[in-house]
C-alpha cells in the first residue's frame, strides 16, 4: 500500500508540483493550503509523512506542528519542515516538533532519498 504524504503549502502551483513529483515516486499525497486545513487532514487521513511549509496563513506551520504533536495518533509522524527562511529556522522547527527541514526552494533530486530515509521505518 502506497505511503501517504501530506504537503502543506499555500502556493497552488508549488503544491501541485510536489504533488506531482510525490506521485510520480508512488506516494499518495493529501493537500492543505493552510494550517487549519493541515489539523484537519491529519486527524482525518493520518498521513505516514507531513511536508510542512512554515510560513502559512491562518495558522503557521510551526503553530500547526505543535498541535499535530499533541495527538496520541499522529504524535511520532515525522514533520519535515519547508522553508525559505533558511537554516535559520532549523532551531525553531525542531523545537516545535519538526524531525528536519529543507530550503526552499526545493531541491527534487534530494527530496526522495529524505522521504525514503523517514517512510522506511
Amino acid at each position: 500500500m502506497a505511503k501517504k504524504v501530506l504537503i502543506v503549502e499555500d502556493y497552488d502551483d508549488t503544491r501541485e508540483f510536489m504533488k506531482i513529483l510525490l506521485e510520480s515516486y508512488g506516494y499518495k499525497v493529501i493537500e492543505a493550503a493552510d494550517g487549519i486545513e493541515a489539523i484537519d487532514r491529519v486527524r482525518e487521513q493520518r498521513p505516514d509523512l507531513i511536508l510542512m511549509d512554515i510560513s502559512l496563513p491562518l495558522v503557521d506551520g510551526l503553530t500547526a506542528t505543535r498541535a499535530i504533536r499533541d495527538f496520541d495518533q499522529t504524535a511520532k509522524v515525522p514533520i519535515i519542515a519547508v522553508t525559505a527562511f533558511g537554516k535559520n529556522y532549523y532551531n525553531k522547527a525542531i523545537e516545535a516538533g519538526c524531525n528536519d527541514l529543507i530550503d526552499k526552494p526545493v531541491d527534487f533530486d534530494s527530496l526522495e532519498p529524505i522521504l525514503k530515509s523517514y517512510l522506511s521505518h
